[in-house]
């Protein structure tokens, strides 16, 4: 589909957006959640923000909303354990099903699936972060990420000629906790989404604070990054990305909203590969965001957005 078509009529009424949450992106959520909740208000929904804890489902059935905009990110909400909540409680819901948000989530799982599917990914191995702080467990330069987190969160650059791995690696967490060694890719930052069968234009994002990757800061204080919208690629590339982006969406199984992350090693003497970093099935909804962004490149307001996003909610998705 080369446009996004017209915005549907609002035909739900009672929005639960939910947000905040358990895992370690709950301010993003939390700021996700009041922009998606004002915007909506703004559309004419009556909305109630839920900040979700564990007794999520009795709220549920206490406020028997039409349908949940899920504005989680992280752990429980964003794996496919909220996705599983409310297809027991039969609430439609925005974004995709349970299994392709567990797969997507579980980086690893999500690689092996592109992989498959023709989409590029890097070489990565998955050890111990105690494992990852001994020693190196493939030639630097490389990443060591968690598994299943999103936003950046407990992401080390180990660069070349690095003698040993940088102690920063046992910040993230517990010696035992299992992390993700993954071959670093130099060049540009690329992203591209997918909403309903539309795919957008691709953003360049340029960090402005001498980063080499687009790091926490970077995607959420304003003015942490610089987006070239669109990116200037080359034709080939640019609709490359743009292809595999919804090759990657379909091969997760994705429904609704997704977001894929793009290296493109086009630097002196590199590569010259385009690599999938991942597919985030919940990307964010901030005033730095950029689903919104290309939402808006493509002609719609964030509230034609959240409208869609809200009339397109199902179950079993």
């Amino acid at each position: 589909m080369n446009e996004l078509g017209p915005v549907p009529k609002r035909t739900r009424i009672h929005v639960a957006v939910l947000k905040g949450g358990l895992s370690a992106e709950r301010e993003v959520s939390l700021n996700s959640g009041a922009a998606v909740g004002e915007a909506l208000l703004q559309e004419g929904y009556t909305v109630t923000e839920i900040d979700v804890d564990r007794d999520l489902a009795s709220r549920l059935q206490e406020l028997r909303p039409d349908v949940c905009f899920n504005a989680l990110h992280g752990k429980f909400g964003e794996d496919g354990c909220v996705q599983g909540v409310l297809e027991l409680l039969g609430i439609p819901y925005t974004h995709s099903g349970v299994l392709a948000s567990a797969l997507a989530m579980h980086k690893e799982r999500a690689k092996d699936i592109m992989k498959l599917a023709g989409v590029p990914v890097a070489e990565a191995k998955l050890v111990t972060r105690g494992e990852a702080l001994e020693g190196h467990v493939m030639p630097a330069p490389y990443v060591v990420k968690p598994v299943t987190e999103g936003s950046s969160v407990g992401v080390v650059i180990v660069p070349p000629d690095t003698e040993r791995p940088p102690n920063s690696i046992a910040a993230g967490g517990p010696l035992d906790e299992i992390v993700m060694v993954e071959r670093y890719i130099a060049g540009r930052e690329l992203t591209c989404a997918v909403i309903g069968d539309f795919v957008t234009d691709v953003i360049e994002i340029v960090p402005l604070r001498g980063l080499s990757f687009y790091d926490y800061e970077s995607k959420y204080a304003p003015g942490g990054s610089k987006h070239e919208l669109p990116a200037q690629l080359l034709p080939d590339i640019y609709q490359l990305v743009r292809s595999l982006t919804l090759r990657a969406h379909q091969a997760l199984g994705c429904r609704g909203v997704s977001r894929a992350d793009f290296r493109f090693d086009d630097t002196e003497g590199g590569t010259n590969e385009l690599i999938c970093l991942e597919v985030n099935t919940q990307p964010g909804m901030t005033g730095t965001s950029l689903v919104p962004e290309l939402a808006g490149y493509a002609g719609w307001s964030f509230g034609d957005l959240v409208r869609w996003m809200v009339e397109d909610a199902s179950c079993n998705r």
